[in-house]
């Protein structure tokens, strides 16, 4: 009697981790947009989910989310392949901001940035002329950073023989980059940049890009997505161009600090509660990596009085795992 009560405790306890699961979200390469008091998410998507493009799922607490209830359909999608965008396949890594009234949408298609714009949060999200925003060459994973003086930036991921980080000014009326700014933020230069469980060529990608005390802070990703160590590290800058010192207790999200593998590509958001968080991905599981998991995970900020500089941290014991609403 007790190892038949034993079996079905072990039982209802997997049953109940396995609901767990099917609840969580599987976004990759996710962002977190904050305004009025809810939280907007979007990421790239697992095959098979939907309509190719992005779709929106809205939070008050970073922990319980649904499809918004002003959304144009039932999916929650902002933005849709064909809908006067651009792109055929492979839409990854949004951004969403505003000005002026306007909010945009940056994203990768066919292994090109793309940028499209709605009057509404909740979109749609679509171009006047439907193009990227440079097609000379690839590019992907695109964050649009606005300084202090109004200027844009245009990070974003260029090829040459492995994934580079580049910076670009950005000119958000023509939608096109300032070709002769175009620079390369750094080369691959540190171990846990480049760890031997799954080889690859150079890869550093995901940008985000802050600005503090006239300190420019880059945080990025580094090694392979199927690698086990994809992690997240930042370096900083005087300038929107660098030259950027990394920062030496890199990376600050690895799976030794937070868990589980694959820990990568997202974005650095403030909360509702002033708090300062990162939403991210992970793997699947320790056996596979997609359809890969949606983190957050809150962000220590520390200012470093004789370095003149603020270092960023995260806390690996508080990491949140959202989850779709009961319906």
């Amino acid at each position: 009697m007790k190892v038949i009560l034993m079996y079905w405790i072990l039982s209802l306890a997997a049953l109940q981790s396995y609901a767990q699961a099917r609840k969580e979200i599987f976004f990759a390469d996710v962002t977190i947009y904050v305004e009025k008091g809810k939280y907007y998410l979007t990421g790239s998507q697992a095959g098979g989910r939907g309509p190719q493009g992005f779709a929106f799922l809205e939070s008050k607490d970073l922990k319980t989310w649904a499809v918004p209830a002003m959304a144009t359909d039932s999916l929650g999608m902002i933005l849709t392949k064909g809908d006067h965008t651009f792109g055929t396949k492979g839409f990854w890594a949004p951004q969403i901001f505003s000005e002026k009234g306007t909010y945009y949408l940056t994203y990768t298609a066919d292994e090109q940035t793309v940028l499209a714009q709605s009057k509404s949060l909740l979109g749609p999200y679509r171009q006047k002329e439907v193009r990227p925003i440079d097609g000379s060459e690839k590019n992907i994973d695109s964050y649009i950073f606005k300084d202090t003086d109004g200027k844009y930036y245009l990070y974003s991921v260029r090829f040459d023989k492995g994934n580079y980080l580049y910076v670009a000014e950005f000119d958000l009326k023509t939608g096109t980059i300032k070709a002769e700014t175009l620079k390369r933020c750094f080369n691959q230069t540190e171990p846990w940049e480049a760890t031997p469980n799954y080889q690859s060529a150079p890869i550093m990608e995901g940008p985000t890009v802050i600005k503090l005390s006239n300190k420019y802070y880059l945080f990025y990703s580094a090694n392979h997505f199927q690698n086990i160590d994809y992690a997240i590290g930042y370096a900083v800058a005087d300038s929107p161009y660098g030259p950027w010192i990394k920062y030496k207790n890199n990376p600050i999200i690895h799976r030794s600090i937070v868990g589980e593998n694959g820990s990568g590509h997202g974005d650095l958001f403030e909360g509702i509660d002033k708090q300062l968080y990162y939403v991210y991905h992970i793997h699947n599981s320790s056996e596979k990596v997609g359809p890969r998991r949606t983190r957050i995970v809150p962000v220590v900020k520390q200012w470093d009085k004789k370095a003149g500089i603020y270092q960023f941290s995260v806390k690996g014991d508080a990491v949140i795992v959202p989850v779709m609403a009961e319906k």
